[in-house]
């Protein structure tokens, strides 16, 4: 349940990339460690939908992935402050960072300090475009990388395109590719090392059907819509409640499917005789589908064609998906009891992992700004007059 349980992480992330990584991390066990800045913390503390937790320091952005992480405050400009993280970087397995290219080097934090201190260290640095690069100084928010990297070219239809994706898909994707490389990492040799994870890049890898096709056969990708434009009928229909996906992508698929809704006779015509036939007239193939699909409501048919062998869902809302049993009964949430500084009951997603029949969670949920202070930097030998003297001068 915790592969991860004898790692300390250090956690200097901001928002949403790195910060999901280390979610990851904790949830595998790992001790994470969150390094924020004194005075502000984590920007995420200030963003979400509720503005009264905003003000508090406790957004719902900051909740959503930073259950079971110690928090500590520093400020790396201080003399005082840079030597005790400096001490604290010589009991890590792993740094993760998302500053600015070159930011860690300029505050004297960088990888080449760190790993003189401790070698053994794994550092990550999670940036919009990598390390280096004509583009490594360009500022990266989610919405850029969207951009640069095609994502939104190819998202919507012809007429609304190019779209953003309805969620951050390039700080998600991003963090996942760093949580993937460290745990690596730490299977690896027992020297450290220095992982470059580009959020551009990332993206880019999780599309590589798309970048394929392109590369080898030379097809310059579109927006498509909701239409799977590998096969028909496969895409989103209009029942009669609402849309449903229904993906008929083999053969003996589409026989069922035709089948069931009565429409056996559309295999006979010409332009639906095959798969490539389908797909040129899908739209057409669409509407003669829907004129059965609509007479009763999605979930019905989503029940009866998966039973019968063909992939369907009605497609949800994120309150729906999160009320069904096979969500809310295999332990993917996690709740927690009267957080401090949110004052109420919460509950956060957790990984989508299962190990041995058991979703891994974390004890503790978000941690107030500087919480640890005391256990953390007590462990170096600071405490008592000097925590207080510190923190008083600006250092911690």
């Amino acid at each position: 349940m915790r592969p991860l349980s004898n790692i300390r992480v250090l956690d200097l992330t901001n928002v949403l990339a790195g910060p999901f990584a280390c979610h990851h991390l904790a949830h595998l066990g790992a001790e994470v460690i969150k390094v924020e800045a004194a005075g502000r913390g984590d920007l995420a503390r200030q963003l979400g939908a509720d503005p009264e937790l905003n003000k508090k320091g406790m957004g719902v952005s900051f909740l959503a992935q930073n259950a079971g992480k110690k928090s500590v405050t520093v400020n790396l400009k201080h003399p005082d402050g840079k030597a005790l993280f400096l001490k604290l970087a010589n009991t890590a397995d792993v740094v993760v960072e998302n500053f600015r290219p070159g930011v860690m080097n300029r505050l004297g934090v960088g990888y080449q300090v760190l790993s003189e201190i401790n070698p053994r260290l794994i550092y990550c640095a999670i940036s919009g475009f990598g390390q280096d690069g004509p583009w490594v100084h360009r500022p990266a928010y989610d919405q850029i990388i969207q951009g640069a990297s095609g994502v939104m070219s190819i998202t919507g239809v012809s007429d609304s395109a190019p779209l953003r994706v309805g969620y951050p898909v390039a700080d998600t994707v991003g963090g996942i590719t760093a949580a993937f490389a460290i745990t690596a990492a730490l299977n690896g040799s027992p020297r450290g090392s220095f992982i470059d994870v580009s959020m551009l890049e990332s993206v880019l890898a999780t599309m590589g059907w798309v970048v394929s096709n392109y590369l080898i056969a030379g097809v310059v990708p579109t927006a498509n819509g909701n239409e799977n434009v590998t096969s028909a009928p496969s895409g989103t229909f209009e029942a009669g409640d609402g849309l449903i996906n229904i993906a008929a992508n083999k053969d003996e698929q589409w026989v069922l499917l035709t089948d069931h809704l009565g429409l056996a006779e559309l295999r006979a015509r010409p332009g639906y005789a095959t798969r490539e036939d389908r797909k040129k007239n899908r739209l057409a193939l669409k509407a003669e589908l829907e004129t059965v699909l609509k007479t009763r409501p999605a979930r019905d048919w989503a029940k009866e064609l998966n039973r019968i062998g063909v992939p369907s869902g009605a497609v949800l809302t994120v309150p729906e998906v999160l009320e069904m049993p096979q969500v809310a009964e295999r332990g993917f949430l996690h709740g927690f009891e009267n957080v401090p500084g949110v004052e109420r009951d919460i509950q956060v997603a957790t990984t989508g992992i299962k190990i041995d029949g058991s979703a891994p969670v974390v004890d503790t949920p978000p941690p107030l700004l500087g919480e640890h202070n005391a256990q953390i930097w007590g462990e170096l030998g600071v405490t008592g007059e000097t925590l207080e003297a510190l923190k008083k001068d600006g250092a911690i």
